[in-house]
């Protein structure tokens, strides 16, 4: 089955680690970037929306965890962050939780215990969103997890854009999402924004997921205001 890599960041300022980790993520088929520094990292997240964030505590400019409000606040929709640390004590562990951590891995660790984890921390933000894992009727099929959508079946080759567009209208199913709150989970535009782009992206995933594309009923239009997926 076809899908959309996922995107992931690593932030750790050991080579080792950083290699041992890209390889092990590119393994799982995930599209992999890195930085070894807060500075770096904050760059990277200027280049594209990460689905995954590995952040190492330990950095040569500050604390690892003082990029968890950039990216809790900036990135949208938030990404899965599963921090590194040397660290096993337990308040550690909860204050890196409850400021907005998906999941902690303690070094050193094995790769079976680094992916389960990634897993976890996938599934955990999908569920902080609001979010089934997969969504399916008898005709289309998604899996918000692997980044695959099937129609009929068949692989449906989207773009980027497009699945993170259907997975942010899936996970808000049912409701209405205003242009702007659109083009800023997908395109993490600021106030404004091109709707006239949102428009024509939304028109190419119709032709692909829709039975009837000039007739939708998966992806409806509010006029004026947004657009809603399902009843």
């Amino acid at each position: 089955m076809s899908s959309i890599r996922p995107r992931a960041l690593i932030v750790d300022d050991e080579v080792a680690i950083r290699r041992f980790l890209r390889s092990t993520l590119v393994a799982e088929d995930f599209d992999v970037v890195d930085a070894a520094s807060l500075a770096e990292a904050r760059g990277r997240l200027g280049e594209g929306r990460p689905d995954l964030v590995v952040l190492d505590l330990g950095l040569p400019d500050g604390n690892g965890s003082d990029l968890l409000p950039t990216l809790l606040a900036m990135v949208a929709p938030p990404p899965a962050i599963l921090v590194l640390s040397a660290s096993g004590e337990e308040a550690d562990k909860v204050a890196l939780l409850d400021a907005g951590a998906d999941d902690f891995v303690t070094k050193p660790f094995g790769v079976g215990e680094f992916m389960a984890r990634v897993r976890a921390a996938l599934r955990h933000r999908l569920a902080m969103q609001g979010a089934a894992v997969t969504w399916e009727d008898a005709r289309l099929s998604i899996d918000l997890m692997r980044r695959s959508v099937r129609v009929g079946g068949v692989d449906a080759r989207l773009t980027p854009r497009e699945f993170d567009l259907l997975r942010e209208l899936v996970t808000h199913r049912g409701k209405v999402l205003t242009h702007r709150h659109l083009l800023r989970a997908v395109w993490g535009a600021a106030e404004g924004g091109d709707v006239e782009a949102l428009r024509v992206h939304v028109r190419h995933l119709r032709q692909k997921i829709e039975p009837h594309p000039e007739a939708p009923v998966l992806v409806t239009t509010e006029p004026g205001v947004g657009y809603r997926f399902g009843g």
